[in-house]
């Protein structure tokens, strides 16, 4: 769907009833992607990483690192192992990489603070949805868990979400198995079968689109990373925006939720 950011203007302090008028359930779970759409790191990842794999293989990131564009964290690993020659890793490689990569975020937790930064809008935007009663949000993310928590802790985006009801890269490889974690965290949370038609999955990146598409749910996809509206657009996002800064979630939430 072709669509220009809306004018900002101030938020309602309640999403109008009609809003869930075509909802299966009377409540919202918004999962949001992490890098490029809530934060970015600012070359502090890519640091970070070429750190942990350097202590997982014993060997430097010499060939570099292979290009991320919502890989999950195995898939980004062996990508990068492969570009630096490691063709047979043994199995337990992910697990010591996984807690090195935890392990140097805290350690570069206040450079994080200091070279990265949270994109526009997305604090005003959280904080709106995070009024409603009957909107949950948590993150879908190809980071592990831990490498998530300590990022959205560094920049104080961790109050926000419930990330006991998350998904994550340490889950599963396969980005769009990622939802079906998070749904069946939420119910088994709040004791409740939850339709994925009452689902929505926010990203930067077409594989966000796709995982959302795969799974049955809507998404809405926001160009702050290096994927293009148009790209996004033709990737078959519910709604495209070019940034959250000059937009009102109400009014995309309330397009989306009519989008079948």
């Amino acid at each position: 769907m072709d669509e220009e950011p809306i004018v900002e203007r101030v938020l309602p302090p309640s999403i109008p009833s009609s809003l869930f008028g075509d909802m299966m359930s009377d409540h919202l779970f918004v999962l949001w992607d992490v890098d490029h759409t809530l934060l970015e790191t600012r070359g502090v990842g890519r640091e970070v990483f070429a750190e942990a794999f350097e202590i997982a293989t014993g060997q430097s990131m010499s060939a570099g690192m292979a290009t991320a564009l919502g890989h999950t964290e195995p898939v980004l690993l062996e990508e990068t192992l492969h570009l630096n020659g490691l063709r047979s890793p043994d199995e337990d490689i992910f697990e010591r990489f996984a807690r090195a990569q935890v392990a140097s975020y805290c350690q570069h937790a206040e450079e994080l603070r200091e070279r990265g930064r949270v994109l526009p809008g997305v604090e005003r935007t959280l904080e709106a949805l995070s009024h409603q009663p009957n909107i949950i949000q948590s993150v879908l993310t190809g980071n592990t868990r831990g490498a998530a928590e300590v990022k959205l802790a560094a920049f104080g985006l961790d109050r926000w979400f419930d990330l006991d009801i998350g998904a994550y890269g340490d889950d599963d490889v396969n980005r769009p198995s990622l939802v079906g974690f998070a749904r069946q965290r939420y119910e088994a949370k709040f004791g409740e079968d939850f339709p994925t038609s009452d689902i929505i999955l926010i990203g930067d990146t077409p594989r966000d689109v796709e995982a959302g598409r795969i799974a049955g749910v809507r998404v809405i996809a926001v160009a702050s990373g290096v994927s293009s509206v148009q790209e996004l657009q033709r990737a078959g996002a519910d709604y495209t925006i070019a940034s959250l800064d000059e937009t009102d979630i109400f009014d995309i939430l309330s397009v989306c939720l009519r989008t079948s």
